[in-house]
C-alpha cells in the first residue's frame, strides 16, 4: 500500500481501516490483536475460522483499501492536487503507525488523516489515537496532523449510498412494499451514557439517504455486536428481519451505512447471517452496499 505519487512533497493524505486476515493463517494474530493481547480460545478461533472460510478464506477488505486509496489518489491528481495518498490498517499491517513513520521519513509535512468508518464514535477514535501516538515518538521531524473525525453527512458519500440502496431495491419483484433497513456496526450500550454522539450519527446518514430517495417507512439496525457479556446498541439487524416478517413484509433492502468496503461484517455477518435469517422467515433479502464484491 505505497502511493504512486512523488515523494518529498510537503502534504499527503493517510485513509486508515480496521484491517482483516488474508489467509487463514493471519486469523489468530488478528483476532488476538482485536482481543488487545489476549489469545481467542481454540473455540472462538475455529468459529471465526469458519466464517472465512465461508467467505473464500479471508477478508477482501485490503484489496478494496487499495483500489480506494489508489483512486483517491488519482482523483485528487485530475483535480491539480497531485499528492500521495497512503493507506494504514489497524490491526494488520501495513499498521498505521508504521505507515505515519514512512510518510514523514518521505519528507511528508502535513498529512489528513482519513478513517474510512464515516461515523464519529470512540471505537473509531482509536485510529486517530494511533496517528497521534506515531506522531508523539517522530520528534521534529514529525509532520503536522489534521484529523477527519467524522464525514456521515458529505454529500457524495449520502449520494453513493442512496444510488446503490436504489440499485438493491430494483432488484426486488416489489420495490414499494419492501422495507429498507439501515445498519451499522454495535457498540456497547454504555458508549450513550459516555456521551457518544456514534448512534445520532449513523442515524443522520440513514435520514439523508432515505430524504434523498424518498424513504418514509425505513428502519435503523445494528449488527456484529461483539461476545463481551454486556449489552450492546440494538435493535439488531436479524431481529428486525424477523419482526418485520411478523407484521407480513416479504421483501428487505438491507443498506450498510457504516462500512464503505465489503469485508467480514458484510459478506458473512449479512450476506450469509441475516440471508439465512431473512430464508426462515419468508422475507427475500437484497443488499446494498457502496461498493462491488472483488468477487463480482
Amino acid at each position: 500500500m505505497s502511493p504512486t505519487g512523488p515523494l518529498s512533497v510537503p502534504a499527503a493524505v493517510l485513509l486508515m481501516a480496521y484491517g482483516g486476515p488474508e489467509r487463514p493463517d493471519q486469523v489468530e494474530a488478528y483476532y488476538t490483536d482485536i482481543r488487545r493481547g489476549v489469545a481467542p480460545t481454540p473455540e472462538l478461533l475455529e468459529e471465526l475460522l469458519g466464517r472465512y472460510r465461508a467467505i473464500g478464506g479471508g477478508s477482501p477488505l485490503s484489496r478494496i483499501v487499495e483500489r480506494q486509496r489508489s483512486a483517491l489518489e488519482a482523483e485528487l491528481a485530475a483535480r491539480g492536487t497531485a499528492i500521495p495518498v497512503y493507506a494504514g490498517m489497524r490491526h494488520i499491517e501495513p499498521r498505521i503507525g508504521g505507515v505515519v513513520e514512512r510518510m514523514a521519513a518521505d519528507g511528508v509535512e502535513r498529512l489528513a488523516a482519513i478513517a474510512l468508518a464515516p461515523q464519529r464514535s470512540s471505537s473509531a477514535a482509536g485510529y486517530h489515537q494511533a496517528v497521534d501516538r506515531a506522531i508523539a515518538t517522530l520528534g521534529a521531524s514529525a509532520p503536522r496532523v489534521a484529523h477527519v473525525e467524522s464525514w456521515h453527512d458529505q454529500p457524495r458519500f449520502v449520494e453513493a449510498l442512496a444510488a446503490a440502496t436504489s440499485e438493491a431495491l430494483a432488484r426486488v419483484p416489489d420495490p414499494a412494499g419492501a422495507r429498507v433497513i439501515f445498519t451499522a456496526h454495535s457498540l456497547p450500550a454504555r458508549v450513550v451514557a459516555e456521551g457518544d454522539r456514534y448512534p445520532d450519527e449513523v442515524a443522520a446518514t440513514a435520514a439523508l439517504v432515505a430524504r434523498r430517495l424518498g424513504l418514509t417507512g425505513y428502519l435503523v439496525a445494528f449488527q456484529s455486536a461483539g461476545r463481551t457479556g454486556e449489552a450492546w446498541l440494538g435493535p439488531e439487524l436479524r431481529d428486525e428481519i424477523r419482526r418485520v416478517a411478523a407484521e407480513g413484509v416479504t421483501q428487505v433492502v438491507v443498506c450498510p451505512v457504516g462500512f464503505v468496503a465489503d469485508h467480514l461484517e458484510v459478506l458473512y455477518d449479512i450476506d450469509i447471517e441475516a440471508r439465512a435469517v431473512a430464508r426462515s422467515v419468508g422475507v427475500e433479502l437484497s443488499v446494498s452496499t457502496p461498493l462491488p464484491s472483488t468477487t463480482a
